[in-house]
């Protein structure tokens, strides 16, 4: 069985704060993703699609607002501890502290600048 998941997208108000957010958080460079629509704008995680693994996008589009879904991103981690230390210093919350969900390794739950939860999953 594959992994049926290819991509994600994040909505966002503000999408100079969440890109700076999501770079805090995970010490990474999101890059602008060329799209056709004047309304809107994305920022894409890095990626490589020729391996394991969804990617995703920040998306600020016209008459789509951020917050209030129901589906949670999870992103994966060596030590979720690190990146939980990091979203309050990026200006988000910590939901949920790090905690372990038994044999399937730990999570933390954050919301991001733009009111989105998300997850960060470790095994350690």
């Amino acid at each position: 069985m594959i992994n049926p998941m290819c991509w994600f997208e994040i909505y966002v108000n503000d999408i100079e704060r969440a890109k700076t957010f999501y770079q805090t958080v995970f010490k990474t460079e999101l890059s602008p993703l060329n799209v056709p629509d004047p309304n809107m704008k994305m920022w894409v995680f890095p990626s490589d699609m020729q391996k394991y693994g969804a990617t995703g996008t920040l998306v600020q589009m016209q008459g789509v607002p951020a917050g209030g879904n129901s589906t949670i991103v999870y992103f994966s981690s060596e030590d979720c501890a690190i990146e939980q230390a990091r979203i309050e210093a990026a200006n988000g919350q910590v939901h949920l502290a790090k905690t372990s969900i038994g044999e399937y390794g730990n999570i933390v739950l954050g919301i991001d600048t733009e009111g989105n939860m998300f997850g960060i999953h470790s095994m350690k």
